[in-house]
């Protein structure tokens, strides 16, 4: 379906065209209509998909056709990544329509906060919000949300995950009892339809599912001890031909040892991880971008958060808990029609794990045999090992690792 066959504002569908957006993706095809009606909706759809703009075209329409001058629109995302993202594709998608947005976020100074509270108090049309930061405005008594028609969560399954589930219920507190809600997740377990069935009136459905990773990327796997996985991380990141990087962790910890480790052998990375300052984390993502950087560490926060065409290889250094971070994972290579190599290290207590993964995607990842000059790795066979067994060689636990790169 083209965009074109939206009936989209002119000034809209101008945007689209100078973006070269033509054919709607499937979460696109099905959302925009809904929205269009004013309809609630509750829309299981992954990264990668084309959900923001699901939900963006239509709310940009109507503020091009009211000429809202206020608060039209209230985005809450997880992570101060995705506002920013969100925001800027408002900024390019709306750019003819002249609506206003502003992203609202903790972890900046005092300008930051002063800026955000002027956005909002002076009418911004959308506000895209971290629950933290926009809870921080509200308590000043100074911003209402009265006329706010339209409430959107995206990846509302993640902001379960990290605990905002009372924050979300009091930022409704202060929302009009007449609006439009939009919930869009990931996954759909059981606390996202109780979240639904509190916030949503007769809402439409949506299941976009959850696809297999797509056929450009490569997917291999090492079968290694964790006392092997620097050695062979800094084998793989000595191929010229893997030119832009990014190292999934689990941890912020393994992901600050991990580019230490790296540096000390003179590999050119760089973290991303919580503690940065926000100023530190959006600098360290441009340069990642502009490809002054070649290898970006980091936990599940990236892998859901940037859009960067051109990545050649994702590692995880460890396999993700969550199968459906796997494909999350490996969805940052091989974008745009490009291809790209995914490869994933898998210690013996991680291999009941990883089974799991090859069980949803619906495949078995080639397992690489370990470089020349390596020992050999354990032998897979997920069905010997439990999550709740310890590995048999117990001296090669990453716990012994970290102590070592201390």
């Amino acid at each position: 379906m083209k965009f074109t066959e939206f009936g989209l504002a002119p000034l809209l569908e101008e945007g689209l065209d100078s973006m070269g957006y033509l054919d709607a993706t499937p979460i696109q095809e099905q959302a925009i209509p809904v929205v269009l009606q004013q309809k609630d909706l509750i829309a299981c759809a992954q990264t990668g998909t084309g959900k923001t703009a699901s939900y963006l075209l239509p709310v940009l329409h109507k503020i091009a056709v009211e000429q809202a001058d206020y608060i039209n629109t209230l985005i809450l995302v997880p992570t101060r990544e995705l506002a920013l993202q969100i925001d800027q594709q408002i900024m390019g998608l709306g750019y003819f329509t002249g609506a206003t947005s502003i992203a609202v976020y903790g972890g900046g100074n005092g300008m930051d906060y002063e800026q955000q509270r002027i956005a909002i108090k002076e009418g911004a049309n959308i506000i895209v919000a971290t629950p933290g930061r926009l809870i921080a405005h509200l308590s000043s008594g100074k911003i209402h949300f009265n006329k706010v028609k339209h409430f959107i969560l995206d990846e509302a399954d993640r902001m379960l995950d990290m605990g905002f589930n009372e924050d979300i219920m009091k930022i409704i507190s202060f929302l009009p009892e007449k609006r439009q809600n939009l919930l869009f997740s990931a996954t759909m377990p059981p606390k996202i339809r109780t979240l639904a069935k509190n916030i949503l009136h007769e809402p439409e459905e949506i299941n976009i599912a959850l696809s297999k990773p797509s056929e450009g990327i490569n997917q291999q796997a090492y079968l290694v001890y964790d006392d092997q996985k620097i050695a062979l991380i800094k084998h793989i990141l000595s191929d010229p031909k893997y030119s832009s990087t990014i190292v999934f962790a689990s941890k912020k910890e393994f992901v600050k040892r991990l580019t230490s480790e790296l540096h000390k052998n003179g590999i050119a990375a760089e973290a991303f991880h919580s503690d940065l300052e926000q100023v530190q984390r959006e600098d360290v993502m441009n340069r990642f971008k502009a490809k002054q950087i070649n290898v970006l560490i980091g936990t599940d926060v990236i892998s859901r958060g940037i859009d960067v065409v051109g990545i050649s290889l994702v590692i995880n250094f460890d396999v993700p808990p969550d199968p459906e971070d796997y494909i999350h994972r490996v969805g940052r290579t091989a974008r745009a029609a490009t291809t790209g190599t995914a490869i994933t290290f898998i210690n013996p207590k991680d291999q009941q794990r990883f089974a799991r993964i090859e069980e949803l995607i619906g495949d078995h990842v080639e397992k690489i045999p370990l470089p020349e000059g390596f020992s050999e790795g354990p032998v897979y066979s997920p069905k010997s090992f439990s999550d709740h067994k310890k590995p048999k060689r117990k001296k090669k636990n990453f716990k012994k690792f970290v102590k070592k790169v201390e």
